[in-house]
């Protein structure tokens, strides 16, 4: 028992320090760029460089998994984030920084698919929820201190990475205490073609618990990408644009752990159809109060604790509905939906705002976050009942 709780520290260390590097990436760079001159749009290029980095590895990463086991996929992804921000003041161009974003983007994935596969695969289903939750937690602590490194930038430009780059070696380092172990696993997954077929049965039975990570990722990426440009058109300061999402991400490390505690108590399904009738709510309310830095803050800081544990608690749903052999498979989507999200955020919210000027921003989240608690209300416990009969 000491063993596993000792593991089990270790690895949401590890998520923590990640999260901490990819908070600090995407301020640091953006006002590095800016400085720099380069424009707006290539800015926001840059930064999806990290998404792109986990989709084009995604398909990859089973097969290594189930073959050497957990540990050898941490070393491997830690050691390429840590090698890549230490690299980041060799060269400072456009693309040379585009290519470390993108290794950091496969590192990070590497790093996060084989820790949530772990900690899901030796959580019993009374702790699951608490656990993952803590996964969650710990990322988000990690994200909301990197941006904290980057006022250093005005010290020299170089040290931000040289500080996170150390920070990351050190915990990897403790990766090396840990004994490997291998995924259950009832097929060998040792071809392109296996792992497609693998994708095509985790969907078939945990399809719906993927909509909440992309949901997640959508979130977040359309309030930190879309509504800055949204907020300046309404004549919101810079300064309160700031404070407002930082209280969304405030929202979502206060009630990350209560949530997951309720989801073991009461069920995955349920607590996450109630968080998103309720973020529909939230981001409804935020419509409305638009106009008001305060009654922004408390929407914000409301949606953030309703929706903020969308991602943990996806992946805590899809271990309910997937057999446990295909838990790999199902992290991997869970990451690939996420990473989808991310990509179409600030796509679509963009567009939103080009020409649908007259609408409310917020309409498009609180429409998708009531449309994806219907569906889980409307299809989530058929696929509970047909895991049932199929064991």
């Amino acid at each position: 028992m000491n063993k596993q709780y000792f593991r089990f520290w270790i690895l949401v260390s590890i998520v923590a320090i990640s999260g901490f590097s990819q908070g600090m990436l995407l301020p640091l760079i953006a006002v590095i760029f800016e400085k720099g001159g380069v424009s707006p749009s290539l800015n926001g290029l840059n930064a999806i460089a990290l998404y792109i980095g986990i989709l084009l590895v995604s398909p990859f990463m089973e097969m290594p998994l189930r073959k050497y086991g957990y540990k050898p996929i941490i070393i491997f992804g830690g050691a390429l984030v840590f090698v890549s921000l230490a690299l980041f003041p060799l060269w400072k161009t456009f693309w040379f920084w585009f290519a470390l974003r993108l290794l950091i983007g496969i590192g990070d994935h590497s790093l996060h698919f084989a820790t949530q596969t772990w900690i899901t695969s030796f959580s019993s289903a009374k702790k699951r929820g608490r656990n993952i939750s803590l996964y969650g937690l710990f990322f988000g602590i990690g994200f909301a201190t990197g941006p904290l490194m980057t006022p250093l930038v005005n010290v020299n430009e170089a040290l931000p990475f040289i500080i996170s780059s150390i920070v990351c070696l050190a915990g990897w380092l403790f990766v090396f205490s840990l004994k490997n172990e291998l995924p259950e696993q009832v097929v060998k997954i040792n071809s392109f073609l296996a792992t497609i077929k693998q994708f095509r049965r985790a969907l078939k039975y945990g399809w719906v618990a993927f909509l909440p990570p992309f949901s997640y990722g959508f979130l977040e990426s359309s309030l930190n990408g879309s509504f800055p440009i949204y907020a300046l058109r309404m004549n919101i300061d810079v300064s309160s644009v700031s404070l407002v999402l930082s209280a969304f991400a405030i929202g979502s490390i206060i009630t990350q752990l209560p949530l997951g505690i309720l989801s073991d108590q009461y069920g995955r399904r349920n607590i996450l159809m109630t968080v998103l009738f309720l973020g529909f709510f939230s981001f409804t309310a935020a419509s409305f109060l638009e106009h008001s830095f305060i009654g922004l803050f408390i929407a914000f800081l409301i949606s953030g604790m309703v929706v903020g544990s969308t991602f943990s608690l996806g992946i805590s749903y899809m271990t309910d509905l997937v057999p446990k052999d295909l838990l790999p498979t199902g992290n991997l989507l869970c990451g690939i939906f996420f990473s989808l999200g991310s990509l179409s955020g600030p796509i679509i919210g963009g567009l939103f705002i080009k020409f649908l000027q007259s609408v409310s921003f917020f309409y498009i989240i609180s429409t998708m976050l009531l449309a994806l608690s219907f569906i889980i209300f409307t299809f989530g416990k058929k696929n509970q009942v047909v895991l049932e009969q199929q064991n």
